[in-house]
Parts: structure tokens; C-alpha cells; sequence
């Protein structure tokens, strides 16, 4: 919202702005100048207001890919439609601040190593299970065990819930984690994103077991010291961070 805001805010000043320079340099008033303006302000104006380094492209470019892409003359179906997919992938990131993120394949073996201390018949969750592949490939690698995905962004849920349908062991529902009572599971597994960890970990403490698993890949929870740290060693730096119920 605050990106959007900022692309606002500096076209308008554009607006205003661009005027002045053509008046005093000559050069030529277009819509890609204008929106060159505007990328630029808005990337600036995002970078001292603390915006992630990452949205310095986004917002640099943004306005200048969309002038362009009106010169392309594309039917309108076309960016509609592809608007309309990123928000049916990214639909959680809206209200949960929580992106898509892939599991690793060092994740995938760090969990299988967990899933080994544990009962034959310890049920696993993953709390945004996303495409649903590491879920899917770790059900077939335990068929004795019973293995949940919840997911809110409809569709990654259907292309995660397509994948699982061939496990007798492995389910993915859509709704949000929130709904989902966290009792039954041994090992609870999310990979979401800094913003919600305080709230998983009251929700956890409320509701897991004792001895059960808890499991964030490379997001803490603010205070709370892990039981265990696994480092992955992938391309993320990433670690798998373990607190084991009270």
C-alpha cells in the first residue's frame, strides 16, 4: 500500500514538475518521459521511506513498463487477465503479508529427518502449503503417515490440491491457517514470512501438544529462543528454526 501510495504521490509531482523542465531544457514532452519521472520519484521517495531494496526496480519501472505496454497495443483481455492470475497466486500476501515461498530440497530432507524422531503415526501440517510439492513428495516418501496442507491463495491451493489428490495420505484444504486446529499435528511446519510468526507461536502455544514440533523455515519468532536450529545450506542461507512444545 505504501508503494501504491508513492506511485500516486509522485505522479502527481511529475504532473507538475515536468512542465517546469521542458520549459527551461526543451525536452520533449511524452507519456514515457512523464512516466520515467514518476518511477523515479516514487523509487527514491520508497527508498528513504524504508521500502525493501527490492522495490526500488518495481517502482522505477513500473509506470514506464505500463506506457509501453500501451504502445504494444495489446488487447485488454490480456493485462486483465494477467493481473487477475497474480492475485488469485498472491491473494494471501494481501491481508497475511505472507508471498509465495518454495521449500527447498535440503528443507525437504530436514524435515524427513524430524519426521524420523517422531511415532510412525505423527500427522504433519504445513501451514501454507503453496504448490504442495515438498508436502506431496515427503506423503509418498511416508506412506504410514498422514500429511495436511492448508493454503488461501486459490490458485496455488487448486494446483497444490491437483497434486495431492493421487496420495491416499496427503490432503490440501483451502481456508486460511487461522481456521486450522493445530492439536492433532506432531509436526508443524510454515514457511510464510516475518509478519505473522508472533501470532503462529500464541496460536501453537495454545494449541499443540506437548512434545510436538513446531518448524519455521528461516523466519523466528520475535523473543522466543528456538530448541533447535538446522542449517539447510541452500541457496537462501536458510535454516530450519525448531521449538518443541512445552
Amino acid at each position: 500500500m505504501l508503494a501504491l501510495l508513492l506511485q500516486v504521490l509522485a505522479g502527481l509531482l511529475a504532473w507538475a514538475v515536468l512542465p517546469v523542465v521542458w520549459r527551461l531544457t526543451g525536452w520533449p514532452l511524452t507519456g514515457l518521459a512523464l512516466a520515467g519521472l514518476q518511477g523515479g520519484l516514487a523509487a527514491v521517495t520508497g527508498h528513504l521511506l524504508g521500502l525493501p531494496r527490492w522495490w526500488l526496480p518495481i517502482s522505477l519501472l513500473f509506470m514506464p513498463a505500463v506506457v509501453l505496454g500501451q504502445q504494444l497495443d495489446w488487447p485488454a483481455w490480456l493485462p486483465a487477465s494477467m493481473f487477475a492470475l497474480l492475485l488469485l497466486a498472491n491473494w494471501n500476501s494481501l491481508g497475511e503479508r505472507v508471498p509465495l515461498y518454495l521449500s527447498s530440497a535440503p528443507a525437504e530432507r530436514a524435515l524427513q529427518q524430524l519426521l524420523d524422531q517422531l511415532p510412525d503415526d505423527a500427522a504433519f501440517i504445513d501451514l501454507g502449503s503453496g504448490l504442495a510439492g515438498s508436502l506431496a513428495r515427503l506423503a509418498r516418501a511416508n506412506p504410514q503417515r498422514q500429511f495436511h496442507g492448508v493454503e488461501s491463495a486459490p490458485l496455488v491451493f487448486l494446483l497444490g490440491w491437483l497434486r495431492s489428490l493421487p496420495l491416499a495420505n496427503c490432503r490440501v484444504r483451502y481456508g486460511s491457517l487461522w481456521q486450522v486446529d493445530l492439536a492433532p499435528y506432531a509436526l508443524v511446519y510454515c514457511f510464510l514470512s516475518p509478519a505473522p510468526m508472533p501470532r503462529v507461536w500464541d496460536k501453537a502455544q495454545a494449541e499443540m501438544g506437548h512434545g510436538s514440533l513446531l518448524v519455521s523455515n528461516s523466519f523466528a519468532i520475535p523473543g522466543v529462543a528456538p530448541t533447535q536450529r538446522i542449517e539447510l545450506h541452500d541457496w537462501r542461507a536458510g535454516a530450519l528454526l525448531v521449538w518443541r512444545m512445552p
